[in-house]
């Protein structure tokens, strides 16, 4: 059975990034970044904003080194590496967030995957080197797959496309589907429209409206408008005033479905995304009770029951620091007949996968509740499309030490 979508898979993390969007905090450690060029050049700055990000609110910290903006030259491996390496070492040490690597250079890649990055953002969609295929699938990092039209230096020299949403989706797919056959699992590959990377304001207009279309590519999208020259040719603002700008592309893509957006001001960014999401899901269950009755639910089911997994969630910070054991049941319901007849795996659930990726959900993400847990878990066995209905349970045996209290536990149920 394939993995299923909506479930970033990067290393040992994975990001559910179809439960939410996702925030990717940029830190460039270059000297002419177009917007924040020199500010975190040194180590010492850089790791300080990096955790600054991660108390923000950052899902991913997105570690560059060496500039794209338009008209920028290249920088040499080596210099890359001396400023990229020693800030994603010192940030794998202070911050539980997931590190990315901004490079389309494989040794870059290499060695920041060595260091602690568990994701490749290559702005060349794998282009630029052609050992950066085989770099990311043989790390199992995630990847993202950026488009370009060009490359920085040239790229903003009159773009011209006749569809820019076509031409753009069909190079992403096919970018996407040359990973796949050099062995990056599919689940492991995120797009990027490129906003601002070879296109005219019209064109990154126009990708942001049909942000859907490139969405039913059936990869997780992630869109970076943050303080981009588009801003600028549509307001006419200077650097320094488009964090408004930015939050109105930032929720835009929100309600168009992004499932990541990558920002310089993340937690600003942040409460965007997470207001916009509010809004955009409010009522989700209005008028199911007038909806007309269907056929009776299912009743069979393939049950776990026990899984027994160490993880760090709780509202206290010694659950966070210490971590416990948590005990998961789930029940997924469907149609066993035709498993039952047929005697083919593909017929019902995978048990072992299952378990296995419920297992690495617990131990590998953290949530503050143990229903936030209960919903990632729901949402993760309610991405098998043989599964109609869901039951899970999270017990968390040490809740309540010295209480005389056996376990405490939450169960939802939660249908397609």
């Amino acid at each position: 059975m394939k993995s299923p979508r909506g479930v970033w898979r990067c290393r040992d993390v994975s990001l559910p990034v179809s439960v939410r969007t996702h925030v990717m905090g940029i830190l460039n450690v270059t000297p002419d970044s177009f917007s924040d060029g020199g500010r975190y050049a040194g180590v010492d700055a850089a790791v300080a904003r990096g955790v600054e990000m991660a108390a923000g609110g950052a899902d991913v910290i997105d570690v560059g080194g060496e500039s794209t903006r338009p008209g920028a030259e290249p920088v040499a491996a080596a210099e890359e590496l001396h400023r990229v390496i020693p800030v994603i070492e010192a940030l794998a040490r202070e911050v539980q967030v997931p590190i990315s690597i901004d490079t389309a250079k494989a040794a870059v890649a290499v060695a920041a995957i060595q260091a602690g990055a568990v994701i490749v953002n290559d702005v060349t969609a794998l282009r630029g080197d052609p050992r950066m295929a085989a770099t990311v699938a043989g790390s199992g990092a995630g990847l993202v797959l950026m488009h370009m039209l060009g490359e920085p230096r040239t790229m903003q020299k009159n773009p011209r496309y006749g569809d820019v949403v076509a031409e753009v989706g069909a190079a992403l797919a096919a970018w996407a589907k040359g990973a796949e056959v050099a062995g990056v699992e599919r689940d492991h590959i995120v797009i990027d429209p490129g906003i601002g990377f070879g296109k005219t304001l019209e064109h990154n207009l126009l990708l942001m409206k049909h942000l859907p279309a490139l969405a039913a590519l059936g990869y997780p999208v992630l869109v970076g408008p943050s303080r981009k020259s588009f801003i600028h040719a549509a307001l006419g603002l200077p650097m320094s005033e488009r964090l408004e700008a930015t939050a109105a592309a930032v929720a835009w893509s929100v309600a168009q479905g992004a499932n990541l957006v990558r920002v310089h001001d993340v937690t600003e960014m942040v409460r965007v995304v997470r207001m916009t999401e509010a809004i955009r899901d409010a009522g989700a269950g209005f008028g199911e009770e007038e909806e007309e009755p269907g056929p009776p639910p299912v009743s069979d089911k393939v049950i776990i029951r026990g899984l027994t997994v160490f993880g760090y969630h709780g509202i206290h910070p010694h659950e966070q620091a210490q971590g416990q054991d948590f005990v998961v049941d789930i029940e997924a319901y469907l149609n066993l007949r035709p498993a039952g007849r047929s005697d083919d795996l593909d017929e019902t659930v995978d048990y072992s996968d299952l378990s296995r990726r419920a297992a690495a959900i617990v131990a590998s993400e953290r949530f503050n509740l143990i229903e936030a847990l209960a919903e990632r878990l729901a949402a993760e066995v309610l991405e098998d499309p043989l599964v109609g209905r869901t039951v899970i349970r999270v017990s968390k045996p040490g809740a309540l030490p010295g209480r005389n209290v056996e376990t405490v536990l939450v169960e939802i149920e939660r249908h397609r």
